[in-house]
C-alpha cells in the first residue's frame, strides 16, 4: 500500500472545500427542502453559513421529522461518496502532483488545471482514476 503524503493530505483536504458549486449547492439544497419546516421553526433566527444551521438542527435532534433525519443522512452519503471519490484521486494522482504540480497553490481547482495542463506527461492511473470520478 502507497504511503500518503503530508502533500497529498493536504490536497485531498483543499480538493474538499472546493467541492464543486453544483455539488455544495445539491448538498444544500438537499437538507434546506427535507428539513424546511425545521428550519423554519427552530432555526429562523440563524444566520446561515459555517454549519451554524446545521449545529441548530443537531441541537434539535430529537425533534427532527424522519424527513429531515432522511434529508441530513441523504447529504452525509453524498458527501461521503464525494470525499472518497477525492481521496481516490489525490491517491492516484499523488506522484503526478507531486512531479508537475508540487509549486501550485492549491484551491479553486488550480491543482486540477495543472493536471489537465500537463496531461500528455501525468501518468495513466492519474487519467483514469479522474475519469472514473468525473474529474476530466
Amino acid at each position: 500500500m502507497k504511503t500518503t503524503s503530508i502533500f497529498s493530505i493536504a490536497i485531498c483536504l483543499t480538493l474538499l472545500f472546493a467541492i464543486s458549486a453544483g455539488a455544495q449547492q445539491s448538498l444544500v439544497e438537499t437538507v434546506a427542502n427535507g428539513c424546511k419546516t425545521e428550519i423554519d421553526t427552530y432555526c429562523k433566527d440563524v444566520t446561515p453559513g459555517e454549519g451554524r444551521v446545521l449545529a441548530c438542527l443537531y441541537a434539535r435532534s430529537d425533534k427532527l421529522s424522519s424527513k429531515c433525519e432522511y434529508a441530513l443522512y441523504d447529504a452525509a452519503a453524498q458527501l461521503e461518496r464525494a470525499v472518497n471519490a477525492l481521496s481516490y484521486v489525490v491517491n492516484e494522482c499523488a506522484d503526478d502532483l507531486d512531479k508537475f504540480c508540487k509549486n501550485v497553490a492549491a484551491g479553486e481547482g488550480r491543482l486540477l488545471e495543472c493536471l489537465k495542463k500537463n496531461d500528455a506527461k501525468v501518468s495513466s492511473r492519474c487519467k483514469e482514476a479522474r475519469k472514473q470520478v468525473g474529474m476530466k
